[in-house]
């Protein structure tokens, strides 16, 4: 059985880093034909906080992929289970993740949305584990890093539970 525990970050820091984030996409993006993509299901929550702190006209766009399944780890092969529905040739597209791990799945999925032949692709995560990399991926805003630890909460799931928690928490299971 798997219970909550240590407190990462909690929900202060998040709302004032997720400000700041906003702000710096504000900047970067003066002018410019922004579309959000939020990687589903984790990025929800972060991608939701985010958007409403970038002070310019954008689209959003969801998509999901797969990669853990009912795991703790990445199986290294991204299956995608909804597509975007917007064109987005010619314009900037900001995908946002709830975190980069591995970076298999990312490295996948930017090179998909390359190939739509938008004019740019920027990456947004909430959390960071540059620990964990197989495959070098570029992460332009990173809110925070973290250790090598599993964690829930602010969006981050276990077997689909602790999405809602308002914190990031390593979760604390004897079998993980």
């Amino acid at each position: 059985m798997e219970q909550i525990g240590k407190i990462l970050i909690d929900e202060e820091k998040i709302m004032k880093r997720v400000a700041e984030m906003g702000t710096e996409i504000t900047r970067d993006y003066q002018g410019k034909e922004l579309v959000v993509i939020c990687i589903l299901r984790g990025g929800v929550i972060f991608m939701s906080d985010l958007v409403k702190q970038i002070k310019l006209p954008l689209y959003m766009d969801f998509m999901a992929v797969s990669s853990y399944g009912m795991s703790t780890k990445s199986s290294g092969i991204v299956r995608i289970l909804k597509d975007l529905n917007e064109d987005i040739e010619g314009k900037d597209v900001l995908i946002v993740e709830d975190i980069v791990d591995t970076g298999l799945t990312l490295h996948y999925l930017v090179d998909y949305i390359k190939s739509r032949n938008p004019r740019s692709v920027k990456v947004c995560c909430f959390l960071d584990k540059p620990s964990r990399r197989k495959v070098d991926v570029e992460v332009d805003y990173v809110g925070f890093e973290i250790p090598d630890k599993f964690v829930v909460g602010y969006g981050l799931d276990y077997a689909q539970k602790y999405r809602n928690l308002p914190y990031v928490s390593v979760l604390e299971e004897e079998d993980l």
